[in-house]
């Protein structure tokens, strides 16, 4: 990342999505598609892979806000897109669940998911992104928030690092390791 990346990383906001980004939701959603097929591919995306059209992708996220909409077996969450200032590009999608008292979260989900878009990688918007989510935390009043990545995601590790994540462990999941790391929010 040269320094135009770091200056660039630090010009994004996280807005919940409207119905307005329905073009670049579906363009983001494409890019991913003909990029990665992993399983994280849509990680805190809300369901994105699955939907059909923007309305539907909406609906989705507003069921999951509340304690008494979101489906069963899941937890409340929130969904953000991230939005260059500089000239209104989505550049990545980030939520946050506003609790981890979950089988699946509790163990390795953990408090938010995030995916940038495969053609804005590695320009430092995903550092950005979680730092900014954590302000969010902070709102809700998150003491300390679960961040985990995979032991081969790299990438991920040293954004969870760079937002003060401190290593407590790694579990196996379905054959795959994860690595389990705690961010104290300040106050």
């Amino acid at each position: 990342m040269d320094l135009d990346d770091m200056e660039n990383s630090s010009k994004i906001r996280l807005r919940k999505p409207k119905m307005h980004d329905a073009e670049q939701i579906m363009s983001f959603k494409a890019e991913i598609l003909a990029v990665d097929r992993g399983e994280d591919a849509f990680a805190g995306c809300g369901e994105l892979r699955g939907a059909a059209t923007m309305e539907e992708w909406l609906d989705i996220l507003r069921g999951r806000e509340e304690e008494k909409t979101v489906p069963e077996g899941m937890v409340p969450s929130t969904s953000y897109v991230v939005v260059r200032e500089s000239d209104g590009r989505i550049v990545g999608i980030i939520d946050l669940r506003y609790h981890i008292n979950h089988p699946i979260l509790g163990l390795w989900g953990g408090h938010m998911g995030y995916t940038v878009r495969p053609s804005e990688r590695g320009k430092g918007y995903a550092k950005e992104m979680l730092r900014q989510n954590l302000i969010n935390c902070r709102a809700r009043g998150l003491k300390r928030v679960m961040v985990t990545c995979s032991e081969t995601n790299a990438a991920s590790e040293r954004v969870i690092l760079a937002n003060g994540g401190v290593y407590e462990k790694t579990v196996e999941v379905d054959g795959e390791r994860i690595k389990r790391y705690w961010i104290e929010i300040v106050y």
